[in-house]
């Protein structure tokens, strides 16, 4: 096993620009389709060797105050080692930029981006059979998240179509009215029924639009002040929610027009968190990197 140094891993964002739920599944499970992108908000995680025998996490951040002590990154370690032993102990610095339980994916990126790292490390490619069911038992989002580029992702999340390879950059406003949403709260409040057979055998068609934007609502009305806002801006191309939210996104045609929005955003609501970005896909080398 080579010698790593200190790397620095970035965990990109996930936006879901669209998601469409079939039903509940004999299981308990819910059988979705959605599309996905990646934004250039990440969270930063250094590794190096650890000077003693166990792992060590330390979290700073924006957000770092808002995670559980029974984090991901170390959960996603213990996995793969049950598969990898020599995996050797690790110190690990979490940077967090991406907000908690906000429909952005967070905790499945680091989980993600640590799975990447480590089967790197053992000379594995993540996007392997064993890396990636390692990653389902994880969470239904860190599968996509290991190769953070736009593609449709289907089943409960983890069965995964190619990726959009040519993905254009877009100009995007994230905003979060500052409340946390728990997804299993959301999916209780959509109340879906069985599958029906018939959508069962087929696509779900054009996926342009979320499914869980009115059951969020339910749980957190904050997000349809958040929606109406963002609609109502000048250019804007369209606005969603994130997954099951409280984040929404607006797309826009320009870095000029998302720029102008998001000075209405902070001049409106001076509450609201905000991320004026874009979606892209990334690059393997981007994403771990010396420190």
């Amino acid at each position: 096993m080579a010698d790593f140094g200190t790397r620095v891993l970035r965990a990109p964002a996930k936006v879901n620009l669209g998601l469409r739920v079939l039903g509940r599944r004999p299981d308990g499970y819910h059988e979705l389709v959605s599309l996905v992108a990646f934004a250039d908000l990440h969270d930063s995680i250094t590794v190096s060797p650890a000077p003693g025998a166990d792992d060590t996490l330390t979290v700073t951040g924006a957000f770092g105050g808002a995670l559980e002590k029974d984090n991901l990154i170390l959960r996603a370690i213990a996995g793969f080692r049950t598969r990898a032993p020599g995996i050797p102990a690790l110190r690990i610095h979490l940077e967090k930029s991406i907000p908690v339980a906000a429909g952005l994916g967070g905790g499945s990126a680091d989980a993600a981006a640590i799975l990447r790292f480590l089967a790197a490390l053992v000379g594995r490619d993540a996007m392997q059979s064993e890396t990636r069911h390692l990653a389902a038992a994880l969470g239904a989002d860190v599968p996509v998240c290991l190769s953070p580029r736009s593609r449709i992702m289907r089943g409960t999340g983890t069965d995964l179509d190619p990726p959009a390879e040519e993905f254009p950059p877009r100009p995007v406003l994230l905003v979060n009215p500052g409340v946390p949403v728990p997804t299993g709260a959301v999916f209780k409040a959509l109340a879906a029924g069985p599958i029906p057979f018939e959508r069962a055998q087929t696509d779900c068609g054009p996926i342009e639009q979320n499914d869980l934007e009115g059951p969020a609502c339910r749980v957190a009305p904050e997000i349809e002040a958040v929606l109406a806002f963002l609609r109502g801006l000048p250019d804007v191309l369209g606005a969603r929610l994130c997954g099951s939210g409280a984040t929404c996104f607006a797309l826009f045609e320009t870095d000029t027009g998302r720029d102008k929005a998001a000075e209405l955003v902070e001049a409106a609501h001076p509450g609201w968190w905000l991320h004026a970005g874009r979606l892209r896909n990334w690059s393997a080398e981007e994403l771990d990197i010396p420190a």
